[in-house]
């Protein structure tokens, strides 16, 4: 990334604004990544039948991100990047985090079967990411432009399938792929597309929420969501450590293990983006730092998601842009924003509520998520020289990626450990990015 003038700022990262202010720029952080927070879970507890469990994972991931997002804000110890990086449940570690569901499924494991297992392989997973983050430096040779690229993409790429999926019904609907089911996935998608290009700052910021109350609304009129009367719930949902116990398998393990490492590099890409538009330094020792303690922090925040029963957490790049727009750069709305985030997540009820959005409506908005994250991994590579040894890797990492993901049988003579490292778009074709770059030599300029 190359240094450019930054958009005006009105609040600097040590400024303090008023209250008020302050209270909007957070709101507007908020609108821009809250069902960013709640999609993670709301896909893994559908795919492995944890329903009931639901409202609590929901909120733990709310009460988590807070948690999150105050440690990058405040820098405590060193841990955190000192800068508005709003903490969120990550897209990334679906794929591994649904193989080691599955894989507790297949023994016949119940609901805390799942979920001890997931959270235990997260759990120890975090500590990849807190070593990773001492040796920044070192990893400068693997975290770059071009793995990069390649990993967002596939990560994008690889998702797509479940919000297209949920457009239809959701997996297994009795109706998937009723007209009345596009219909609504389209009007949310179309929704989100216009409100983006209008005008109004507050318009983009908040068009996903707004897309998913608008379709949601359009479904109850038509008859396809019919509201539940929600389950008797505490009036606060108190964290417990370990509610569901803790299990391990390497089988599980490996890829949420390489996952951490891939997240690590998505993280590096964004805090350097955020230190551009913050107008910080985006080299030498003071950026070394930021990186250092805001992937330590992402570690922390993993570790604490674990063990109170929430999905890995990692620093949302969507966020960036809202600091490109609002002007506000101060590391002060941070502590706004963690505090909102913290009472969403200490309210079960939202969670139980926000479990009755129709599928047809989550899968409009996750599609073009989803789609987003793979269009930021092109545009990197569009930003990248590639010559013929860059072009062999990417052409290589995207065959095996996406050909893995389009025929998932591929594997299945081969040993578990395998099928389940390999199994996936994301870590089949990003070890194979990591692994060519660093083993195929560059090629010297050669005149025509």
């Amino acid at each position: 990334m190359h240094e450019q003038s930054p958009a005006e700022l009105i609040y600097g990262l040590d400024d303090r604004p008023a209250p008020l202010p302050a209270l909007f720029a957070a709101l507007q952080h908020i609108l821009a990544s809250f069902v960013g927070i709640i999609t993670p879970p709301l896909v893994i507890g559908t795919v492995l039948g944890l329903g009931e469990q639901l409202p609590y994972l929901i909120s733990m991931a709310l009460l988590v991100s807070g948690v999150g997002t105050f440690l990058q804000a405040w820098r405590p110890l060193g841990i955190g990047a000192g800068m508005i990086c709003l903490q969120g449940t990550s897209f990334t570690f679906l794929g591994a985090v649904l193989a080691a569901g599955l894989l507790a499924k297949s023994r016949g494991g119940g609901p805390e079967e799942i979920l001890a297992l997931i959270f235990g392989v997260c759990f120890l997973g975090a500590f990849v990411q807190i070593v990773l983050s001492r040796f920044i430096g070192q990893l400068r040779r693997v975290i770059s432009p071009l793995t990069t690229g390649i990993v967002i993409t596939l990560i994008g790429t690889s998702l797509i399938k479940v919000g297209i999926t949920d457009i239809g019904g959701g997996f297994g609907a009795a109706d998937f792929g009723a007209p009345g089911n596009l219909a609504l996935g389209a009007l949310v998608l179309l929704t989100i597309v216009l409100l983006n290009r209008s005008r109004r700052p507050l318009l983009r910021l908040s068009a996903i929420v707004v897309a998913l109350a608008f379709g949601s609304l359009v479904a109850w009129l038509s008859g396809r969501l019919v509201p539940q009367a929600l389950p008797e719930l505490p009036a606060l949902s108190v964290p417990q450590p370990f509610r569901y116990g803790f299990d391990f398998a390497w089988a599980a393990f490996v890829p949420v293990a390489l996952v951490y490492l891939i997240s690590t590099i998505e993280t590096v890409g964004d805090l350097t983006a955020n230190c551009l538009l913050s107008r910080q330094p985006i080299s030498g020792p003071p950026y070394l730092d930021r990186l250092k303690g805001g992937v330590l922090s992402d570690g922390i925040s993993c570790l604490i998601a674990a063990s109170l029963g929430a999905f890995p957490n990692t620093t949302f790049a969507q966020n960036n842009g809202v600091i490109q727009m609002t002007g506000v750069a101060s590391r002060h709305v941070g502590l706004y924003i963690s505090i909102i985030l913290a009472a969403f997540g200490l309210i079960p009820a939202l969670g139980a509520l926000l479990q009755q959005i129709p599928k047809p409506v989550l899968g409009g908005a996750t599609l073009i998520m989803f789609g987003s994250v793979a269009a930021a991994g092109i545009r990197i590579l569009a930003r990248t020289t590639l010559d013929r040894r860059d072009t062999l890797i990417v052409a290589a990492s995207l065959g095996i990626g996406l050909g893995v993901a389009a025929q998932p049988q591929l594997l299945q003579q081969m040993p578990e450990l395998v099928r389940n490292l390999f199994d996936s778009a994301i870590t089949s074709g990003g070890l194979t990015a990591i692994l060519l770059d660093l083993s195929l030599p560059r090629e010297e300029s050669v005149r025509p």
